[in-house]
């Protein structure tokens, strides 16, 4: 027998709630520093904050996972002037997960075409570089190279936010040395 809903709320609210007690470490492997000299070379390169526009070209979900890792609470990239924004338009990077579908591929290249000058485009993730785990299938076109020109790739699968912070500091002082 299912107790009434009245039951299940009353026994949930003398309870509390379902979090961890023990809140993570504050910065374990230095994310805050790493954010920090982002945001420095982003001011010094773009004299703004940096953009970033999100794109699944046919994706898992696993780097979209980590994407919303990093822009969460404990990483909250926002804090560092480093935004992701929802148009191309507005964007400095176009970070690009899974491999390019077929049914994808155009809209990949519109979407390069519609960010403005300079623009970034980064693939991130192993799918990203060369279809991953889906390389062969009829139904991708392969890595986001074989699409548009790439800047930088961030490997993993998936990278974690570290990694993603890293790669995006490795983009900006390689473009400012162009």
């Amino acid at each position: 027998m299912i107790p009434p809903i009245g039951k299940i709320l009353f026994r949930h609210l003398i309870k509390g709630p379902h979090t961890l007690r023990d809140a993570p470490p504050a910065d374990p492997d230095g994310v805050d520093e790493l954010a920090r000299a982002l945001a420095e070379r982003t001011r010094n390169r773009l004299g703004r904050s940096l953009a970033i526009r999100e794109i699944d070209a046919g994706s898992c979900n696993g780097c979209e996972l980590e994407i919303h890792a990093v822009n969460g609470p404990v990483y909250d990239l926002e804090r560092f002037g480093i935004r992701f924004v929802a148009s191309p338009r507005h964007a400095d990077v176009l970070l690009v997960t899974g491999p390019v579908s077929r049914n994808m591929a155009e809209a990949l290249r519109r979407t390069v075409e519609a960010t403005p000058q300079p623009r970034w485009v980064v693939a991130m993730g192993e799918c990203a570089l060369d279809g991953g785990c889906f390389k062969g299938s009829y139904a991708v076109m392969g890595g986001v190279h074989e699409v548009v020109p790439v800047d930088l790739h961030i490997p993993g699968c998936p990278p974690s936010p570290r990694q993603i912070l890293a790669g995006l500091l490795a983009l900006l002082d390689t473009a400012s040395a162009r």
